[in-house]
């Protein structure tokens, strides 16, 4: 579990400013102000927010990296455990492998409901084909990560260029 300070520090602050929120809401009705309704909006906005802070600070995880690995977006994702993503540019045949393991690996820890508990990660290129205006899909790699597995545990297969 990583910790983000900043934003635990911002939640505890707003939590604070919350309380003391809370505190005039509590005065606000007992003198009968017309504001109080207001308040009552402002305080439990605040508390929430809070949360909200301390929450997202609590469940933040940097993206891991690998050396050699290439960004590239994913274009696909079945919410059941296929990922396909796609560079932009071409990649060159060195990359693929890190760029597999690296993809592999930052969604092998997200939640997912994979049937057989297993992260598949395909890596494709679009290339121009001899027509114009065509385009065709060529499916560079793929690899295998058990959910909240390791790089040891990846499986790559990676398909050499035609």
């Amino acid at each position: 579990m990583v910790v983000d300070v900043l934003l635990l520090k911002a939640g505890v602050v707003i939590g604070a400013m919350a309380l003391l929120f809370v505190a005039l809401t509590v005065a606000g009705f007992l003198a009968r102000w017309g504001i109080r309704f207001r308040l009552v909006g402002i305080s439990s906005f605040t508390m929430l927010l809070a949360l909200a802070c301390m929450a997202f600070a609590l469940s933040y995880e940097d993206r891991q990296t690998v050396p050699g690995a290439v960004n590239t977006p994913i274009v696909f994702d079945n919410s059941r455990g296929l990922i396909t993503a796609a560079p932009q540019e071409p990649l060159p045949v060195a990359a693929i492998a890190p760029t597999l393991q690296q993809l592999a690996l930052n969604q092998a820890r997200r939640p997912q409901s994979a049937a057989n508990g297993q992260v598949i990660v395909r890596l494709r290129q679009v290339e121009p084909t001899d027509e114009a205006g065509v385009s065709r899909p060529r499916l560079l790699g793929e690899a295998r990560l058990p959910l909240g597995g390791q790089l040891e545990d990846i499986q790559l297969l990676i398909l050499s260029p035609t």
